[in-house]
């Protein structure tokens, strides 16, 4: 990321890096399987067979005291909307202008939506009703607030058991409101800052976001619209809560949009460039072959795609479920990564239930809020990667700039080592430094003659001669700086 923000020091005026968008979902685990649905219907003295009836009376419990929730918070019904494609934050937003309404409820809209239910099944072995998980379509509530502390946010429930709950956060919004609190001057379009009087202080303020403990949020929140839980399940149920989908994003806020318009056109044709799939799955920490390339077992898929946003361009490289991409707004550049699917990633954590004092191992990420930190490092270091591959982008500082200091012999505590020599003897060894399968592995001595063995460089060497040669080549190089030891 430094690479490219220093190519653009002159231009830019501040830099952010935090979430933008941020999905959690509730499950209410004890619920999730039809024998412990069972099991609780049990409990609650519902035979199987008049499942239907009593979920539909809790059903219109919840909805009856929604809507007397929606006239006494914003002095409006719950709103009925026809179809799920119309879009509910373009109704909220409209809504908030036309009342004028600054913070607290918007307005609560319903809505039909596909949803996984339980049903009572006859089973002939049993010789009564079984409860079944079926996929169906049922009433959901749209809650839309404009938070004091929280900003803009939505809440999705589900209104047939097991009582689904979704909730929306946006981290430039929330960001909004603690700048607001602080009385720091801004210009803000969306979710892009266009000014912050005081970047340094608004970073500390995305990065406090990282610390905070969501279940106890989420769960204050779950009170105010689903204030009945604890009469239809009971005082012992609560949902355990997962991010679905994140969008950690790097703003790089330029003094003004013209100072854009003449880099982003060639920065989008020099990000699709360079979009090889093998560095699209570097970007996205997928495992390569020791040779850099994708391996023959892997079932990633790799897409690109060029399209317009807003007053600009957009570039996205998709790996699955997660991607990376490219576009700006105004005077504001974005670096966002989506991540959708945890689990592509590993990391170093704890296995569940085990001890903290015992020993990291490396394991894929999760989706749970505990796991919030270790998202937010590796969606930061995806960023990182894409952002130093833009930064290779055409120099127009002459080359012999760069060549002077490298092809001249140095002095370093009392010894001399020679110049570079990049288009004769050393062609071949910069070449293979210049892999970006290092940027993410960094690279060793046998990597390098697993890469140099056919080349001249190493060809006419055995393997210990090419050892010792590569050895001397990496201590010339760190000496001129353009490596370092890790």
């Amino acid at each position: 990321m430094k690479a490219l923000i220093d190519r653009f020091s002159s231009s830019v005026k501040g830099v952010l890096s935090g979430f933008d968008r941020i999905v959690f979902k509730g499950w209410l685990l004890p619920l999730m399987f039809a024998s412990q649905v069972m099991s609780f219907l049990s409990f609650k003295g519902v035979l199987n067979k008049d499942y239907k009836n009593w979920m539909i009376a809790q059903t219109r419990e919840i909805v009856n005291t929604a809507d007397q929730y929606a006239r006494d918070n914003c002095g409006s019904p719950i709103i009925k909307i026809p179809t799920w494609r119309i879009r509910k934050e373009e109704l909220a937003h409209k809504r908030q202008q036309q009342e004028q309404i600054k913070t607290g409820l918007i307005g609560v809209w319903s809505c039909m939506e596909s949803a996984s239910s339980y049903r009572a099944v006859y089973c002939k072995q049993a010789g009564f009703p079984q409860i079944k998980n079926y996929q169906t379509q049922c009433k959901h509530l749209y809650f839309y607030f404009d938070d004091r502390e929280f900003g803009f946010m939505n809440i999705r429930l589900q209104t047939w058991f097991p009582y689904h709950i979704q909730m929306c956060l946006n981290g430039r919004k929330w960001l909004r409101r603690g700048l607001e609190q602080e009385g720091i001057d801004f210009h803000v379009h969306g979710n892009k800052f266009l000014h912050i009087a005081d970047y340094q202080k608004a970073q500390q303020l995305l990065d406090q976001q990282l610390n905070i403990r969501f279940t106890g949020i989420l769960d204050g929140f779950t009170q105010r619209v689903f204030p009945g839980m604890e009469d239809i399940l009971g005082p012992h149920f609560s949902y355990y809560w997962t991010l679905w989908q994140s969008e950690w994003a790097t703003d790089l806020i330029f003094y003004n949009p013209d100072s854009i318009k003449d880099r982003m056109d060639t920065l989008l044709r020099h990000a699709h460039i360079i979009g090889t799939s093998t560095r699209v799955l570097r970007y996205l920490d997928r495992p390569l072959t020791k040779a850099g390339r994708p391996d023959g077992r892997s079932h990633d898929t790799v897409m690109t795609r060029l399209t317009d946003f807003n007053d600009g361009m957009c570039i996205r490289h998709w790996n699955d479920k997660n991607s990376v991409k490219l576009y700006n707004e105004q005077n504001n550049v974005r670096v966002e990564t989506t991540i959708n699917d945890p689990r592509k990633f590993k990391v170093f954590r704890h296995k569940q239930g085990q001890d903290e004092n015992e020993p990291k191992q490396r394991l894929p990420m999760r989706k749970g809020v505990m796991d919030i930190p270790l998202r937010a490092s590796v969606s930061q270091d995806v960023n990182n990667r894409f952002m130093e591959d833009l930064a290779t982008l055409e120099e127009k500082t002459p080359i012999r700039s760069f060549l002077d200091d490298l092809t001249v012999h140095i002095m370093k505590n009392g010894r001399r080592f020679r110049g570079l020599d990049p288009v004769g003897k050393d062609q071949e060894l910069l070449l293979a430094l210049s892999d970006p399968a290092y940027m993410v592995s960094g690279l060793t001595n046998k990597m390098l003659r697993e890469r140099l063995s056919t080349t001249p460089f190493g060809s006419s060497c055995t393997d210990k001669q090419l050892s010792a040669k590569i050895s001397r080549h990496l201590r010339l190089l760190r000496s001129h700086g353009i490596i370092r030891k890790l």
